[in-house]
């Protein structure tokens, strides 16, 4: 640990020497200086710079934090999503790149440039209902979440990005009235006794698992989606890894049409999704 005044090029190496990678080894530096998380350049150009105390101080705690696990997004405060910086806390999960995904297919199904309604269920931190928000402005974005801890986050970020959104307390659907031309959802999706759930133990629970296969609220959203999905209006989920194929089932059986699978970036099925019937 130091101890003595430094150069930002020395912190970032003794960081890096105790285990955390050089990302967030920039990060954590940018964060002690109270510089925005994107200006890593600004990093470079001042590595000969002294660090002040306080900063090594704060940087100190923070790496230690990071070294035992703890998601660099809380110990920061933000995650960019979508274009979107985020504030973040351990009462929501942390926004992942997959869910990018989502937000796509979602744009692909709304009107480009007409009013629709949407509505997010499992909000968290508002990530896709802001995302889709940001994007589409005649939007009417519904974002529910069974957390209030999760709505104020949502909230708080929709203030803050200047972006209108309803949040709703209630446990998927069951609060929301009127019909929607689409409902998307990252719900819990892991299996009560999955072993990678040791990984995620600083995350909220309630937002992580969903009964003995992970699909207990899939199960429940698409009870309660047909009385909310107009006719021809999607349903969006994400899922895990290999439930794709469980997930589709789950549509057809459901009535849902055109049901398909989307998938990310690293070309796993990440999303499906179908249509309510015409007519």
């Amino acid at each position: 640990m130091l101890t003595e005044p430094v150069t930002i090029a020395r912190a970032l190496a003794q960081v890096q020497a105790e285990g955390l990678n050089r990302l967030d080894a920039q990060m954590l530096v940018l964060h002690a200086l109270g510089k925005a998380p994107h200006d890593r350049a600004w990093l470079l150009a001042h590595d000969t710079d002294w660090l002040p105390p306080g900063a090594l101080a704060a940087l100190q705690a923070a790496a230690a934090r990071r070294a035992g696990g703890e998601p660099l997004a809380y110990i920061t405060g933000c995650k960019e999503f979508f274009g979107l910086q985020l504030a973040v806390d351990p009462r929501v999960l942390v926004p992942r790149p997959d869910t990018e995904t989502l937000v796509e297919w979602a744009l692909g199904v709304l009107p480009g440039n007409a009013p629709a309604r949407v509505a997010d269920l499992g909000t968290g931190s508002g990530a896709i209902a802001l995302a889709l928000k940001a994007t589409r402005g005649l939007l009417t974005v519904v974002a529910v979440d069974a957390s209030r801890d999760a709505l104020a986050v949502a909230a708080c970020n929709a203030q803050r990005l200047g972006l209108d959104i309803e949040c709703v307390h209630g446990d998927w659907l069951q609060h929301v009235t009127g019909q929607f031309d689409a409902v998307v959802s990252n719900p819990p999706y892991i299996a009560a006794a999955d072993p990678h759930l040791q990984a995620l133990r600083h995350e909220p629970a309630l937002a992580l698992t969903s009964g003995a296969d992970g699909l207990d609220a899939v199960r429940t959203i698409l009870t309660q989606v047909p009385h909310h999905l107009k006719p021809g209006g999607w349903l969006l989920l994400e899922h895990g890894y290999d439930q794709a194929g469980a997930v589709r089932a789950l549509l057809v059986a459901a009535g849902l049409q055109a049901v398909q699978s989307r998938r990310d970036l690293a070309g796993i099925e990440r999303c499906s999704g179908g249509h309510m019937p015409h007519g």
